[in-house]
């Protein structure tokens, strides 16, 4: 029944993409260039952010620390009377090291996406939505830095979604989709025996079928500083429909001058096929594994540069 689903989303996916490409290349022929130009849109930001704390002889007590994060944002956004495409990438890692221990990963994403959209009335576009999200490098399970509990492709999610989009303005993006398709895959053995992402012993990859909604702001609130948002719920028909999975990332950026700023970037998830171990009663042993929800908060000042 998986397969059936997953074949099924697959083939209105591969139509519509098919559709869409012939319109868009009917459209852009009765272009100018010129036309063509003013429709696209690209922007982007690359930063570093770092921090030291140096202790000597300090009364207060401390230890020595050090972090650095890299961020790369891109976006290529393309609109006409009768077509939309927006692409998103999203990319960072970060590592910190406090006193004499290892160093230690402190960020780690990566966030690629693209829709594309037809003009169906007013504000609204049929749209179909492809996106892929995982990490880099290995994750552990700190401070034991022998147990790995990610890395790349363990998990990676792969999402295809049809639906409509609504478009008001260009600072906001709103994406239903009733037909969904997600594939989580997990290479790596050990996590997929330890059942930590939901793939089943014996394979490596577990197919969701169900709805999505997607929406995205950005928008200058102030003069020089920034709000971005992006917001995933997804639901899968196959097993709990009442079982939403929630992924909301959230920056604030200010810029201090062309090459300085200063963000403040939060990100909140919950997907109830990750597997987090919980302590109940505090006696710093595990008392077993579910579904938490995640939270993570990174406060940054450094170097930037936006184009």
């Amino acid at each position: 029944m998986k397969s059936i689903a997953l074949a099924f989303l697959c083939l209105i996916c591969f139509g519509t993409f098919s559709w869409s490409q012939t319109a868009m290349l009917e459209s852009v022929k009765r272009d100018t260039t010129s036309d063509r130009t003013k429709a696209w849109k690209r922007s982007g930001l690359v930063g570093v952010n770092f921090t030291q704390v140096s202790l000597s002889n300090w009364a207060a007590g401390g230890s020595n620390s050090i972090s650095g994060l890299a961020l790369f944002k891109y976006a290529a956004n393309y609109k006409d009377e009768l077509n939309s495409w927006d692409t998103q990438i999203d990319l960072g890692y970060g590592i910190s090291q406090e006193g004499d221990q290892s160093a230690i990963k402190s960020e780690d994403k990566l966030d690629i996406s693209t829709k594309y959209g037809r003009f169906a009335f007013k504000n609204w576009y049929y749209s179909a939505l492809g996106a892929f999200r995982s990490q880099f490098a290995k994750g552990y399970n700190y401070p034991n830095d022998s147990v790995v509990i990610s890395k790349f492709l363990a998990p990676g999610y792969f999402t295809l979604a049809l639906g409509l989009d609504y478009r008001p303005s260009e600072a906001f993006t709103f994406l239903a989709s009733p037909l969904a398709g997600r594939i989580i895959v997990v290479q790596d053995d050990s996590l997929i025996k330890a059942g930590a992402f939901g793939v089943e012993p014996g394979s490596t990859t577990k197919t969701e079928f169900g709805a999505m909604i997607r929406a995205m702001l950005k928008k200058d609130i102030i003069k020089n500083v920034t709000l971005s948002t992006k917001l995933e719920l997804y639901s899968d028909y196959m097993e709990n429909a009442a079982n939403v999975d929630v992924n909301w990332e959230l920056m604030l950026n200010m810029k201090v001058n062309e090459f300085m700023s200063a963000n403040i970037s939060t990100h909140l998830i919950y997907d109830d096929d990750t597997m987090i171990g919980y302590d109940s009663d505090d006696d710093g042993i595990l008392d077993g594994y579910g579904p938490r929800t995640q939270f993570k908060e990174v406060i940054g000042i450094g170097l930037s540069y936006r184009f």
